[in-house]
């Protein structure tokens, strides 16, 4: 028996790859099918069942491309309601895949129809328990996506269930079984996950918050606080994981178009295209399409793609680096976002010598940064960062507008006004300035290197996470 935990970083994301006897289960798919086909052709085994443990809302699963290209069989817990043909799972319903043995556990809490999958070998002898987003490492589901969908569905009353699914489902089985969870550190999809992405049951047991005894009331409060609000694509996603979607090549085909300067210029006029540009934040500031936003494809990009593009149906022009067209076309229709139309043949060394405008933007680094400071205390300082980041330090009198919240900000940034932005390392400052400068916004300018860089180089006073005071 033979068990793989894919693990895609961009999205905090785990896969499954369950072989038995030449026979494959895959529970939780990403959207592109080929790298589970192709491990299955090179170990001459058949996938049989694709296993979903709920309605995902951070990612679009690859469940109906996997099903239709391989013949597997998709299964789903008690009580949902797929648009297609699925198999849906009594609770205590198993299924062989060779010598081993599947069993759906109704877990009902993140959403109603989560199912964990307990693994057993060919002895019956419980050996794993996949736990999609009921149980984390260190953490269990947030209980507040499922009534995005279904009002009636508190988080309180959510919550609830996933304390009786915990107590009744879980933590009975024995302790020696490993925890296989759909997501870790990370994803949005919980509030307190480990880095670690897998775990003894007994381990988290004993480390787990939520596992730790107390009533229901208690686990009630302890999971619904602190929660931030979702990324506003969540319920999308949910909707493409329930009623289907396009086939992953059809998206990859018409989003791969290479575009000449000329092409692409006409398509971002004639369909209102955002232009979105995927290379580093220092490529792109030392020389972009005026109005291109960038989200640097080497970073969180498809969960930031998600929080930042608002409408998921938004036709998407590229520009990309060299060869990486069909990469960030593949991790836009991870989220759902299916409408890129082409990209930029040749980059934007193309643009250039096709004798195009192109745009820049200022940047300095710390050192610059604290000699301005110096000259004029009064300097605007823009942080772009989380509010628990901004709290554990940051340059007194630095304003706190969060990138994942910029549409909220906007009236608080002024046009005509120099204001200095930084994040953390670089990356999301660039993502805020880029969507503020196609806005008009051009006194903005970068902090290269971020808070990281501000810290390291000790000529701030930095506001001490525990008191007002600013200290060296």
């Amino acid at each position: 028996m033979r068990v793989e935990q894919i693990y895609t970083g961009c999205l905090a994301q785990g896969a499954y790859y369950i072989e038995s006897d030449g026979e494959v289960a895959i529970i939780d798919p990403l959207r592109e099918v080929k790298p589970y086909i192709r491990k299955a052709e090179a170990h001459k085994s058949r996938i049989k069942y694709v296993f979903e443990t709920h309605f995902h809302a951070d990612f679009v699963s690859g469940h109906i491309d996997l099903a239709n290209k391989t013949g597997a069989k998709i299964v789903y817990g008690p009580t949902a309601r797929p648009e297609f043909d699925a198999h849906i799972a009594r609770d205590g319903e198993t299924f062989s895949i060779g010598k081993a043995t599947i069993k759906v556990i109704h877990t009902p809490g993140h959403t109603m129809e989560s199912a964990c999958y307990l693994l057993m070998d060919e002895n019956g002898d419980p050996k794993a328990l996949f736990t999609g987003d009921t149980l984390f490492i260190g953490d269990v589901g947030r209980p507040d996506l499922a009534q995005k969908i279904n009002k009636e569905l508190t988080q309180e009353k959510l919550a609830g269930y996933l304390y009786d699914s915990l107590q009744q489902k879980i933590l009975p089985l024995p302790d020696h079984i490993v925890i296989y969870p759909a997501h870790g550190a990370g994803s949005a999809c919980g509030k307190n996950m480990s880095s670690e992405t897998t775990d003894t049951l007994g381990n988290q047991k004993k480390y787990n918050y939520a596992l730790q005894p107390m009533s229901k009331e208690e686990f009630i409060k302890a999971v619904t606080e602190g929660l931030t609000p979702p990324p506003a694509y969540f319920p999308n996603n949910v909707m493409m994981n329930v009623q289907g979607y396009e086939s992953i090549d059809k998206v990859l085909k018409h989003g791969t178009q290479a575009l000449s300067p000329e092409a692409f210029e006409a398509a971002a006029n004639d369909t209102g295209a955002l232009m979105l540009d995927t290379r580093s934040p220092q490529d792109f500031a030392r020389s972009f399409i005026p109005n291109a936003v960038n989200i640097g494809i080497d970073g969180n990009f498809a969960p930031w793609v998600g929080a930042l593009i608002t409408d998921i149906r938004q036709p998407i022009l590229l520009i990309t680096d060299d060869g990486r067209e069909e990469e960030v076309v593949t991790r836009l229709a991870r989220v759902g976002y299916d409408n890129a139309i082409g990209y930029l043949k040749g980059g934007i060394v193309a643009w250039q010598n096709a004798g195009k405008e192109t745009d820049t933007i200022e940047r300095i680094d710390a050192d610059e940064l604290a000699l301005r400071l110096q000259e004029n205390p009064q300097l605007e300082i823009i942080d772009v960062r989380r509010e628990d980041e901004f709290n554990a330090g940051h340059i007194p009198g630095a304003k706190n507008l969060i990138l994942d919240y910029i549409n909220d900000h906007i009236g608080e940034v002024e046009k005509q006004k120099t204001a200095y932005v930084h994040c953390a390392g670089g990356y999301r400052s660039m993502i805020f300035t880029s969507i503020l400068r196609s806005r008009g916004y051009r006194s903005l300018i970068d902090v290269t290197g971020g808070f990281k860089s501000i810290a390291a180089s000790g000529k701030f006073s930095i506001t001490d996470p525990i008191s007002p005071a600013a200290v060296k």
